[in-house]
């Protein structure tokens, strides 16, 4: 969508609140998350329809606000749609990395049914994690901790070491997978397995190797 087909859209259909703001609802196009609430302006709106990506308006710090303009977690816009009372968003987004500041990928990650609440009675359901959107979901991770290097952090610490320890991780982590698989012992390899892929992974953002290339070539040997 360019400026001049954006120009031709009624916002007016949009009821804006006394602030000129309008609730906007974020989801995931892939695992369907609610991942975050904020609020747009008319300008925010513009932007994110002409850059695809989700610009919102801070109200704490009275500003437009480009998400993941300072974390690299950007989300990139698929649709949007208003309900019909006109007065919230939903956008629907490809979320790169956490949507949330506290490093998770949804916003919404307190549980209040988890205290012992239940509406219905039914106990909680919760389905089995993709290994291939969670190791997607690391790799985010990883590639923002090799971009902002926060103290303290092992990933920091590995990247900046550099390749040579980064590798010599990846061996030490190999053999405790054997040893784990010899053992034959579920939760070590379980664990140790996590360890690896999470070396591996830590060695890839190194090498500038994308985990959509491997999934790439593995897509390949399915034949």
């Amino acid at each position: 969508m360019d400026a001049n087909e954006i120009e031709v859209l009624d916002l007016a259909k949009i009821r804006w609140d006394s602030q000129g703001l309008v609730p906007a609802i974020v989801q995931d196009v892939e695992t369907k998350d609610v991942l975050m609430l904020a609020y747009m302006n008319e300008e925010s709106l513009h932007r994110t329809l002409l850059e695809h990506k989700a610009c919102f308006y801070s109200r704490s710090r009275q500003s437009l606000w480009l998400k993941g303009e300072t974390s690299g977690h950007f989300q990139e816009v698929i649709d949007i749609k208003f309900d019909c009372d006109q007065d919230a968003l939903l956008l629907t987004v490809k979320q790169t990395g956490m949507a949330c500041h506290e490093n998770h990928f949804s916003c919404f990650h307190y549980d209040l049914t988890g205290a012992g609440f239940r509406i219905t009675g039914e106990p909680e359901v919760r389905p089995e994690p993709s290994l291939g959107r969670t190791l997607e979901l690391l790799s985010d991770v990883i590639h923002s901790r090799n971009l902002e290097r926060p103290e303290g952090a092992y990933t920091t610490y590995l990247f900046e070491k550099g390749i040579d320890k980064i590798l010599k991780k990846v061996g030490e982590e190999s053999a405790e997978v054997i040893i784990a698989a010899k053992n034959a012992d579920p939760e070590e390899i379980t664990y140790e397995v996590s360890d690896l892929f999470y070396h591996v992974l830590v060695m890839l953002e190194e090498r500038v190797v994308g985990v959509g290339k491997v999934a790439e070539e593995l897509s390949k040997r399915r034949k």
